[in-house]
């Protein structure tokens, strides 16, 4: 069985609709999710005067399950083509995966 991995990547609103399209062109084996939440720090640079005040700021996660080969050719291109754009992502190992 080839060890499969959750990416998980932030990104700004602004960026959603350049990253969704971004992923469709490299179809992971199980394609992949994105949500609209809220970040939250207590470090204050980078966020608007709405945001400082809110305590929030709007961000969308994507997330994905893919293999080795994926995830190392995924991240690599993600590092390539959104260079300096902010976007945070982490990797963890999935232990278990199936469809009831």
């Amino acid at each position: 069985m080839t060890p499969l991995y959750l990416i998980t990547l932030l990104a700004g609103p602004d960026l959603e609709e350049p990253v969704v399209d971004w992923l469709l062109r490299y179809e992971a084996r199980y394609g992949f999710t994105s949500t609209p939440v809220h970040g939250h720090s207590s470090r204050l640079e980078g966020l608007s005067l709405a945001e400082q005040v809110t305590g929030r700021k709007r961000q969308v996660r994507f997330q994905m399950c893919v293999d080795e080969a994926e995830k190392n050719l995924l991240l690599d291109r993600l590092k390539k083509d959104f260079s300096q754009s902010g976007i945070r992502y982490w990797v963890m190992p999935v232990w278990e995966e199936g469809e009831v």
